[in-house]
């Protein structure tokens, strides 16, 4: 068996999810269709009632076709006091196409880089998500149909409904649902006070690494930080934690609070889809779709200066991955590194060989068990620890900890988290333990994989190994890739396999 294989296509479609903070209001409402389709009349007068129209957007809106399918764009946006005393211009934090085809394999998702850089109809050249503050949803639209449409094989991109929510719904829905368990990478800290904070312009925060519950306005900051990362590394953040919130949010529970979540989505929305026929017909679409897989169309940004870049053939090709329902295999997005310093020796490269690690692997016992030693003093659980790591990355003592994991039901479990940072600008992957073996993150698996006298649970994201689970008799381990999953397969497999208890050899 070939170690660096994923799964069969079929499994790897069924774990794929959107990217944005915004799609969690959106597609709850989405979900929640399925369960409304003989409430429709019920569902259009609470939104029609709740929700706001969007003047003047029909013109700049494709006609639908009844029955066909429907692309639709989500803007998120987070209008604060301070912009409204100041009538400062509000930009779309986050936008994201979707595209429900039920002749096709799957919906398609496409989120946009708000720093992409592009030409906005009658404003020249900007980032993307100045269009909403020069001219607001409609301005977007044609300013992202402009973009699509110069790449497409047709040379036409039909956008036919836009869906505006402001990020207070995002709050409320992941209360309104339970909160959401993340497996979170680094620790993430900003208070705007010298010597730690980033000034006035940036977000405050305060969530520790390890998998966690997050609610509301934690939630929130988390998908919305991009502090010390960028643009795409932001995305991947949004999607990593709409698809663990996916998982964990039963059909059950949408049904039982159909009207309140769809209240919370109203009031938060702006949208051009009103009354019951234009409803019914969306509701209809996404439950024929509901049956196909979501699948994430990579965009094509690379980090230029100040802007995120699409090169126009590479664009083309997402273009059409997008309106065709395909998936895009490898790492998330080509990011900056950062200087890496000393080269591993050769005496280093030679060990890591005859040790049988890939390329780019080294052994370092020492360092990762003597922070394992100081973690089991505080964990009270078994303590594991990697005796190998990527050659370029770099153990994060002051984010690793142990700490407690409390499930729905406010049991607590002993837990801990060592964290690792390559050398490419906000990518950590980690090793966590926990004595909570039934933790939402470990819900099916794609495949399972015996290695070496272990069987291994592995999750794959596409054709890329984003998580490797471990189990024993008291506890659960897993490794987890970084956020734009640019560890290899095989470097996930050899992390994993070198997960080794306090004084074994």
């Amino acid at each position: 068996m070939d170690p660096d294989r994923p799964p069969s296509l079929a499994k790897a479609m069924w774990r794929r999810f959107a990217i944005a903070a915004v799609a969690i209001v959106a597609l709850s409402a989405a979900t929640t269709s399925t369960a409304v389709l003989l409430e429709v009349d019920t569902a259009a007068r609470i939104f029609d009632r709740e929700s706001i129209a969007i003047p003047g957007i029909k013109g700049a809106l494709d006609d639908v076709d009844p029955g066909g399918p429907q692309t639709i764009l989500l803007l998120g946006s987070d209008r604060r006091f301070a912009d409204i005393a100041t009538k400062a211009p509000t930009r779309s934090d986050t936008m994201i196409l979707v595209r429900l085809d039920p002749s096709k394999g799957a919906t398609a998702l496409m989120a946009l880089p708000r720093d992409l850089k592009v030409e906005i109809p009658g404003h020249g050249t900007d980032r993307i998500n100045a269009a909403y503050a020069l001219g607001g949803p409609r301005l977007t639209v044609r300013t992202v149909r402009d973009l699509m449409s110069s790449v497409s094989e047709t040379g036409s991109f039909p956008i036919h409904h836009v869906v505006n929510v402001n990020f207070g719904g995002f709050r409320r829905a992941v209360n309104r649902l339970g909160c959401v368990f993340a497996d979170v990478d680094r620790d993430y800290f900003n208070d705007n006070n010298p010597p730690f904070g980033g000034g006035p312009n940036y977000a405050t925060i305060d969530i520790d690494a390890g998998y966690q519950k997050l609610c509301g306005q934690d939630a929130l900051d988390y998908v919305r930080y991009r502090h010390f990362d960028s643009d795409l590394v932001r995305a991947a953040r949004q999607q990593e934690f709409l698809r663990q919130a996916k998982e964990q949010v039963g059909v059950s529970k949408i049904f039982s609070d159909r009207k309140e979540l769809l209240r919370i989505f109203a009031r938060y929305t702006q949208t051009d889809i009103r009354g019951t026929e234009a409803i019914l017909r969306l509701l209809k679409l996404a439950v024929e779709s509901a049956q196909n897989p979501v699948q994430e169309v990579q965009f094509p940004g690379e980090i230029k200066g100040d802007y995120v870049e699409a090169p126009p053939e590479r664009l083309a090709r997402a273009v059409q991955r997008f309106m065709n329902a395909q998936s895009s295999p490898g790492r998330r997005g080509q990011e900056r590194r950062r200087p890496t310093g000393s080269k591993p020796s050769k005496r280093s490269r030679s060990r890591a060989r005859r040790a049988g690690l890939p390329p780019g692997m080294i052994l370092n016992r020492n360092p990762n068990e003597d922070l394992a030693v100081r973690l089991a003093t505080k964990a009270s659980m078994p303590v594991v620890f990697p005796k190998a790591q990527l050659s370029t990355a770099s153990l994060l003592v002051d984010h690793s900890r142990a700490y407690t994991i409390k499930d729905r039901t406010g049991r607590g479990y002993k837990a801990f988290r060592m964290v690792f940072r390559t050398n490419e600008v906000g990518q950590y992957y980690g090793v966590q333990g926990t004595t909570w073996k039934s933790a939402p993150i470990l819900d099916q698996p794609s495949e399972r994989r015996k290695m070496g006298g272990r069987r291994y649970e592995l999750f794959f994201d596409g054709d890329r190994l984003r998580l490797v689970a471990w189990r024993t008799e008291k506890a659960v381990y897993w490794v987890s890739n970084t956020l734009l999953q640019t560890v290899s397969n095989k470097q996930m497999l050899a992390l994993a396999r070198s997960l080794t208890r306090i004084g074994a050899k």
